[in-house]
């Protein structure tokens, strides 16, 4: 089975790499000179490496959010964090606009993260027995945090620019642009290092404190590795919704919930789910291209939608 994901993920990488508005001339290439080595090196390959990043980073938050709330519907997209970085990023292009990169990846980082700690006690308090709603209350959250960014990018001239750099997009990822998303690779190793206590957070926290799991500690990390991954794909590439959703889903259906066995599968179909919406991306309105974040929006909305139903049976 294994094989077989790894085998198809090599293939969506390859497909990836020679789909493009330019075609590539073979005989440039295998000399390593010309513009086709070029558009290869750095715009194809940054391209690629910008997607299996953002789609791992996203698919493990997912799960990791799932297991601090113990609920399958919640993912970055459904709890806020995405609307909240977007909002830390608006605040520091206005106040620090000299920060650059690093200064507005902390000011999201933190907004994020500060958003999850308040939707986690919110959850937490309330107790919902009807699964549905959580992800529904989650989305009113995100909703409320969306308008006050959006009342602030008017407030300050900056809506029209907010609305267009801020969707889902990987057409603007080239070489020089897309590095801070391999600070997802430790977030990654982290969280498959602790994938034995992200499993028993998930079982709640009488049961994890009997079991000798400090529960605020854990589910805190979870919390900072999750913002530090949103924060940093919204920065580069804008905000994807549902992948953090939709996989860990799947996965979970045919190989249950031990994160231990599991995450490396979730990574890696983060990462194929994402190379998927872009190649159709690219291909629908060839040779423009539809930005990744209305693809994955869609294809996740209606896999989010067959998910509630089918829990409601």
């Amino acid at each position: 089975m294994r094989l077989r994901w790894c085998l198809g993920f090599a293939l969506l990488c390859l497909a990836s790499l020679l789909v493009g508005a330019r075609q590539m001339a073979w005989s440039q290439l295998w000399a390593f000179s010309g513009d086709a080595w070029l558009t290869l090196t750095a715009s194809r390959l940054p391209r690629l490496a910008a997607l299996v990043l953002t789609g791992a980073g996203l698919a493990v938050c997912g799960v990791i959010l799932q297991h601090i709330v113990r609920n399958k519907f919640v993912e970055p997209g459904t709890s806020g964090g995405l609307d909240a970085a977007k909002l830390g990023i608006l605040i520091a292009m206005t106040l620090v606009p000299s920060a650059g990169a690093p200064g507005r990846m902390a000011l999201a980082l933190l907004f994020c993260f500060a958003s999850s700690l308040l939707y986690v006690a919110i959850i937490a308090r309330i107790r919902f027995k009807n699964t549905v709603l959580v992800p529904v209350i989650g989305l009113m959250y995100g909703s409320v945090l969306s308008a006050v960014a959006e009342f602030y990018a008017y407030r300050h001239n900056i809506l029209q620019s907010m609305q267009g750099w801020l969707l889902g997009d990987f057409s603007r990822i080239v070489q020089g642009h897309y590095e801070m998303l391999y600070i997802i690779v430790p977030v990654v190793a982290l969280a498959y290092l602790y994938a034995q206590r992200f499993t028993v957070l998930g079982m709640g926290e009488e049961m994890a404190t009997s079991l000798g799991l400090g529960y605020a500690a854990t589910a805190t990390l979870g919390l900072v590795l999750v913002a530090v991954t949103v924060s940093a794909t919204v920065i580069a590439v804008g905000a994807i919704p549902f992948v953090g959703l939709v996989v860990p889903q799947l996965v979970a259906l045919y190989k249950g919930d031990h994160l231990a066995r599991t995450l490396p599968l979730v990574a890696l179909g983060g990462a194929s789910l994402l190379l998927v919406c872009d190649i159709a991306g690219r291909l629908l309105i060839y040779p423009f291209e539809v930005p990744i974040g209305l693809t994955a929006g869609a294809l996740g909305g209606v896999v989010f939608l067959v998910l509630i139903l089918r829990g409601r049976r």
